[in-house]
């Protein structure tokens, strides 16, 4: 399936158990030769590591590049790796001075006179717990572009080579902040020339100087920016002729809000990046980090439409930022039906919709 089309699922609103079958199915196929996945927060009893574990069992090459500094996960994360590299698995402690915090896993499998990469990228940890807590995205994939990057970006990690050039992929703290700042200045100036520009960005937390610096630039360009920040947010919306055209949206629901997704416009010919990376130094400066692109034109509808819509246009568990910082409900009439993404996004028969539109 993954052969033949990409593949996006959206959790908790769909089952993380794909995930977990994905590796299950390469470590018991014979034509399976390696395995190699980043291992962030994996929690204690973790299917995902026994499934790594069996691989290695039946002779797969297996590679884990395992965090210790996963905070509130220390401790497992370090019984685990032992695990690990006692059964013969090779693992990778992290680069110096950088925290690994990129989410992805790869299976190679021999296929005719070829071997063929397999992917799967997200927004989220392998972790089957939070995975029912947290609001994260995975794409599924056999793109051969983005494999060939992985695989470098694997073998950098694991020290069989020095490649730090990436096309697709946008690494920190390699070229993530420059590849970023470039996409939002193609912004800028396509809305200069065409119109229309808009850039829909959610995260965790915005904190970066020089970001808040270039939002507000393309603000001033007359650029739409919707900012969906969970938490700590230092850039401050609606400041007369500075961030007029900035929005910050905070969601704090029943679920934990934990993807990434930037969306860019860009004249029409829109791009969507998810991946792992919040816009703060730490982020960019010192973490390995990921984002890699929706390529598949119906996967990007679907972000656009079916996710982030429900998010712009809640005013049940939305709070919007004032220009002092605040933050505020969304004003509604009464006879304007209540809107909470997250029960949008579960179904839910009150919350239940022909569409949930939003004017693009």
């Amino acid at each position: 399936m993954i052969k033949s089309r990409d593949v996006l699922l959206h959790h908790p609103f769909q089952s993380f158990q794909p995930v977990v079958e994905f590796l299950k199915q390469a470590a018991r196929d014979p034509d399976v030769l390696a395995i190699k996945v980043v291992l962030y927060r994996v929690g204690r009893n973790s299917p995902v590591v026994r499934t790594l574990l069996e691989a290695i069992e039946k002779g797969k090459q297996v590679a884990v590049l395992m965090e210790l500094k996963a905070r509130f996960d220390e401790g497992s994360n370090i019984e685990w790796a032992k695990m690990l590299e006692r059964a013969g698995c090779h693992v990778v402690y992290g680069l110096l001075g950088l925290k690994i915090h990129a989410k992805a896993a790869m299976v190679l499998r021999r296929e005719g006179d070829g071997i063929q990469a397999y992917l799967h990228l997200a927004t989220g940890n392998y972790n089957v717990v939070t995975a029912h807590l947290y609001t994260d995205i995975g794409l599924f994939t056999a793109n051969a572009e983005l494999a060939a990057e992985v695989i470098h970006l694997f073998n950098f990690l694991t020290g069989y080579s020095a490649k730090q050039d990436y096309g697709k992929l946008l690494v920190a703290p390699v070229n993530l902040r420059e590849r970023f700042e470039a996409l939002v200045k193609r912004e800028i100036d396509r809305h200069r020339s065409e119109g229309g520009g808009h850039l829909v960005f959610k995260m965790n937390a915005l904190v970066d100087p020089g970001m808040i610096r270039l939002f507000y630039r393309a603000s001033q360009a007359g650029v739409m920016i919707d900012l969906l920040v969970r938490g700590i947010c230092c850039l401050r919306p609606g400041i007369p002729e500075v961030s007029d055209n900035i929005r910050v949206t905070s969601i704090v629901g029943r679920f934990l809000e934990h993807s990434r997704i930037f969306y860019f416009r860009n004249g029409g010919e829109e791009e969507i990046y998810l991946g792992s990376a919040d816009l703060m130094p730490r982020n960019l400066n010192r973490r390995l980090e990921l984002l890699f692109p929706i390529e598949d034109a119906e996967l990007r509808r679907r972000i656009r439409d079916d996710i982030l819509a429900p998010y712009l246009l809640d005013n049940v568990k939305a709070r919007h930022m004032t220009a002092d910082g605040a933050y505020k409900r969304p004003g509604k009439s009464s006879s304007q039906r209540p809107l909470a993404s997250q029960e949008i996004l579960l179904g839910k028969p009150f919350h239940r919709r022909k569409r949930v539109e939003l004017d693009w």
